[in-house]
């Protein structure tokens, strides 16, 4: 019994251990995965079919693809792309705020590029399509499809770039 228990702190241990180092090798943040009531983890709360219905007839084609079957809009074609009027931009689905213009910059990827998020109001989760493992970011509140975050942003603010889908989101000026 000793020993089990032995063995199980050496696993906890290990497993804290090679998180850390990961984290400080790769420098890479680790996606938070999202659990809903269900116990299912980084999944999408499902609508019902009068709730779709709504969802396509307010969204248009773009919008509805990309917020709830994950799609991509073409890089450069995005209206928020080019945008830098002060203002907060929010989740088109669901209206819950998601970044501040204050945070917005030119990444030349084609796509609004923000350095921070409001926290509370976006989930990050592990997306493993495509053959390869990015981290997709959700609305926390609707769990819209709003793009990608990753590590190669302004190193003198979060070094953070979302990478978001103009098509999931509407701006509200100050």
């Amino acid at each position: 019994a000793l020993a089990n228990r032995h063995l199980s702190i050496s696993f906890k241990v290990a497993s804290i251990l090679s998180s850390t180092l990961l984290q400080n090798l790769f420098k890479s943040r680790l996606a938070s995965m999202s659990c809903s009531a269900s116990g299912a983890c980084g999944m999408k709360v499902p609508y019902t079919d009068q709730q779709k219905e709504k969802l396509k007839a307010r969204l248009s084609k773009e919008a509805y693809n990309v917020t709830q079957a994950g799609g991509t809009e073409r890089p450069f074609t995005g209206k928020y792309n080019k945008h830098y009027e002060k203002g907060m931009y929010s989740c088109i689905v669901c209206e819950s705020p998601l970044f501040s213009s204050v945070t917005k910059f030119d990444s030349g990827t084609g796509w609004p590029s923000f350095y921070k998020a409001f926290e509370k109001n976006v989930q990050e989760v592990v997306d493993n399509s495509g053959g390869m493992s990015r981290t997709e970011v959700r609305c926390n509140s609707c769990h819209a499809h709003l793009g990608h975050v990753f590590n190669d942003g302004p190193k003198d603010r979060t070094g953070l770039r979302y990478c978001i889908n103009s098509a999931s989101l509407e701006f509200k000026a100050e």
